[in-house]
């Protein structure tokens, strides 16, 4: 018992020291699986070979957004000015996803240009830009305006105004994309139109994309924060948990029974074989397993038959058909439907193919 208890104890600490998939409830977070989450968007550039990092504080979109990564930025309404221009200062290229009073600081030549509005309309590329023109169209609110030369706007509404639009991007010596809505990215809307299409080109441009949502508990330092819990623990602290785990393992084979030689003892009934066979037979009846019946019956003719043709007990089906078709003189198709078809539908049925069964079995007898 104390062995069995151990064991019990090992594997639920096995169980859970296995890792899990994370999930959260974050607004467009590659974790979330809801609707307005970005799970299924993740998982796609994932298994495209895309190493998607998913951080919450600014300290650590910093540390991860070197030169030829992506960084996807989403919102910026938690954002302080010492965070973003921590974001704007890194050399890699950026994603902006429906960003608001921060555009400013990360390009000069693409400003807001109106609020969102209450519902996503479908808008079509109306530009040049690779990726626009690949998605064709996309589903999408709010409307983002060039202020200089070098922004492409894309995907303008039908009440915006002219040169408007909910896509914008720059090229130059980083690339920076903003997409004026984060319905596109969601779970919820990522098959509606091109929308898919857009969001892999945008975010798999580079084998490294970093996620960045921020949060309420983000310090907006790119300092280190303190220390963890495990850094807190002394440094014995491993070695005693180990050797406590130890001592608790010699104890229980100290004091978990142990079992001594088999005894062997005569059964108190002996039971034939026919009343097994026969009593299965009732069960199978009540039940109306004909099926199992069928099988028992087929699988028993089959190794019965091909043992006396000389077939090994690994013989495939087809081997065993082909036996039997010389050996019998039948049809092939009869015999393969008699050990491999479907199973009876009646009483009657099976009675009949328990009949056929022993019928070819005598044959085979008989060659």
């Amino acid at each position: 018992m104390p062995l069995a208890l151990l064991a019990a104890v090992v594997l639920v600490g096995l169980l859970a020291a296995l890792p899990e998939p994370r999930t959260s409830t974050v607004p467009v977070a590659p974790d979330n699986t809801a609707a307005g989450g970005a799970r299924a968007a993740a998982q796609i550039l994932r298994r495209q070979g895309v190493d998607v990092r998913f951080v919450r504080t600014t300290a650590d979109a910093v540390a991860a957004a070197d030169a030829g990564t992506t960084l996807l930025v989403v919102r910026d309404a938690l954002l302080s000015d010492t965070q973003v221009e921590a974001l704007a200062d890194t050399p890699a290229d950026l994603v902006l996803l429906a960003p608001g009073w921060s555009l400013p600081w990360f390009t000069d030549q693409i400003t807001s240009a109106g609020w969102l509005s209450d519902a996503p309309t479908v808008r079509s590329a109306s530009c040049t830009d690779a990726d626009a023109t690949a998605a064709g169209t996309i589903t999408a609110s709010g409307a983002l305006m060039a202020t200089g030369p070098d922004a492409t706007i894309c995907f303008p509404g039908a009440e915006d105004a002219p040169g408007t639009g909910a896509y914008a991007v720059v090229e130059g010596a980083r690339r920076v994309a903003v997409l004026s809505d984060v319905t596109p990215l969601t779970n919820e809307a990522l098959a509606d139109e091109g929308n898919a299409a857009l969001v892999l080109r945008l975010l798999g441009r580079h084998d490294t994309l970093v996620w960045y949502v921020p949060s309420l508990s983000d310090t907006g330092t790119t300092e280190a924060t303190g220390p963890s819990l495990t850094d807190l623990l002394p440094p014995a602290a491993p070695v005693a948990a180990l050797q406590l785990l130890l001592v608790a393992l010699v104890t229980a084979l100290w004091r978990g029974r142990r079992l001594g030689r088999l005894v062997t003892e005569p059964l108190p009934v002996v039971v034939r074989s026919a009343e097994t066979t026969r009593g299965r037979g009732r069960l199978y009846r009540r039940g109306r397993s004909r099926g199992h019946a069928a099988a028992a019956l087929r699988a028993g003719a089959a190794t019965r038959a091909a043992r006396r043709l000389g077939l090994p007990r690994s013989a495939p089906a087809t081997a065993v058909i082909d036996a039997l078709t010389l050996a019998t003189g039948r049809d092939r198709v009869e015999i393969a439907a008699l050990l491999y078809g479907p199973p009876p539908t009646d009483d009657a049925a099976l009675t009949r193919l328990a009949h056929d069964l022993d019928h070819l079995e005598s044959e085979v007898h008989r060659s």
